[in-house]
């Protein structure tokens, strides 16, 4: 069983690339909430927070506060705050908390993504053959629907 292209392009990412791809995806889905809450379309709102907070909460988890010292802090608690702008953003039906939590994202993402072209970053997950863990569809294929009883 062959992969699809975006599987083919997940699996070639080094971790830090995958990071940025997940703030990507993150943001597309708020795009897409807050249309959803201009357009008063209460399911579709509900599903694009539910998978940013999916991504949200895989994000976290994947946090090593063991040996991430002050940087996997600042991360948790950013990604806290992001997760409770959703949460009243879609509370609300308020775009603006939504359009503040993609403004935030993507001042992190920037960061990821300038580390993710330095040769040092490069080169040390190189040397340690750093293989993030494939995530589930929801997260790394943002354009397809997911099913789920949760509701934001």
């Amino acid at each position: 069983m062959g992969m699809n292209y975006q599987q083919q392009s997940v699996a070639g990412m080094n971790g830090v690339e995958l990071v940025v791809a997940l703030y990507d995806g993150m943001t597309r889905f708020l795009y897409r909430a807050i249309q959803a809450i201009e357009a008063n379309d209460i399911p579709e709102r509900r599903m694009n927070i539910k998978r940013t907070l999916d991504i949200l909460m895989h994000l976290q988890s994947r946090l090593r506060m063991d040996t991430g010292g002050s940087s996997a802090k600042a991360l948790a608690e950013f990604y806290a705050a992001i997760f409770a702008l959703c949460i009243d953003g879609s509370r609300l039906a308020s775009t603006a908390r939504l359009k503040e939590a993609i403004s935030c994202i993507r001042d992190v993402r920037e960061a990821w993504h300038t580390i993710s072209h330095d040769p040092t970053v490069l080169a040390a997950l190189q040397e340690n053959q750093a293989q993030p863990r494939m995530m589930p569809p929801s997260m790394a294929l943002p354009q397809e629907p997911v099913s789920s009883s949760w509701s934001a």
